[in-house]
């Protein structure tokens, strides 16, 4: 198929860019490169077009249309409370692709995120009331919504997938936006002690990359369309991680707890994977051990 990836430089987007790629898709990278990195697609050999969608779609509309459009682009940055600016990036230059998608007839499987849940009850379940902290949270929610009216004017069935905390080979260059066990594991590779919010119990639905790239590969199948969680099924304590960090990188580096400064933290978030196993025959294969040896086995672990 011909396959359109935007945020592609990013750390999802380029993971799945180069895993359709090897799968035989002719596989076409957007992004702006505000966020994303160029060095995450040396390895892709496909065609990149650098474009920010929300300010207009003309550069693309010319191009030949594509059977799927994996929106991945968006302000990740949780901390940002320039209100026009997140909803102008995250839910009008969704806007403008889901109206190409229309013309072009594309499937959608696009990126939402567990933020929509804000301190919701755990484990988060889709049907349980949106509850979001922060403008990102509240953006995100939007695009659900907008996908949904979008709904009857596609052929196929829009894919929206609620990412826990995704973590794994190529998020370095998010520096302090990357997960907490890649920002956890570069101060102790020095031989630092790893600084957590106190007490360290606050707990995390933590999904290996390649756990959530097959569940864009299984939302590009999928006969239902929705939101969909997309996580381990488990959430492990921040100190459990810094467990296993010390484990692979062979350290013995206690926590140094600190007070939290944000309002808007949550904590405790577990994805139940029911509708996901169900709809999506999604079945992730990293628990937290598993998805740390693999990203120590990566190379780039704390680099």
């Amino acid at each position: 198929m011909r396959i359109l990836v935007t945020g592609g430089a990013g750390f999802i987007g380029s993971n799945l860019a180069k895993r359709l790629c090897a799968d035989g898709h002719t596989t076409v990278v957007l992004d702006d490169f505000s966020s994303g990195s160029w060095t995450n697609l040396i390895h892709f050999p496909g065609d990149v077009l650098t474009l920010d969608v929300s300010g207009g779609v003309a550069p693309l509309a010319a191009l030949e249309r594509f059977d799927v459009i994996f929106h991945e682009a968006s302000i990740t940055d949780t901390t940002v409370m320039d209100q026009r600016k997140m909803m102008q990036n995250n839910v009008e230059g969704f806007r403008n692709l889901l109206d190409l998608a229309v013309k072009w007839e594309s499937r959608v499987v696009w990126a939402s995120s567990a933020a929509t849940y804000g301190r919701g009850a755990s484990p988060n379940k889709e049907s349980q009331s949106a509850e979001p902290l922060n403008v990102y949270g509240y953006s995100k929610l939007a695009m659900e919504r907008l996908a949904e009216r979008y709904t009857q004017r596609l052929p196929h069935p829009i894919v929206g997938l609620r990412y826990f905390n995704v973590y794994g080979a190529g998020e370095g260059h998010k520096g302090k936006f990357a997960s907490m066990i890649g920002q956890l594991a570069k101060p102790m590779r020095a031989g630092k002690r790893p600084r957590i919010f106190t007490d360290g119990e606050q707990r995390r639905d933590f999904v290996y990359i390649d756990d959530v790239i097959e569940a864009n590969l299984c939302g590009m199948h999928s006969k239902a369309g929705g939101v969909f969680n997309v996580g381990s099924g488990a959430a492990s304590s921040f100190n459990q991680v810094v467990h296993h960090l010390n484990r692979v990188l062979g350290t013995e580096l206690p926590p140094e707890y600190f007070e939290n400064p944000y309002s808007f933290f949550q904590t405790w978030t577990e994805a139940d994977l029911a509708q996901s196993r169900k709809a999506l025959k999604y079945d992730p294969k990293y628990d937290l051990a598993k998805g740390i040896d693999a990203y120590f086995a990566s190379g780039t672990l704390g680099v």
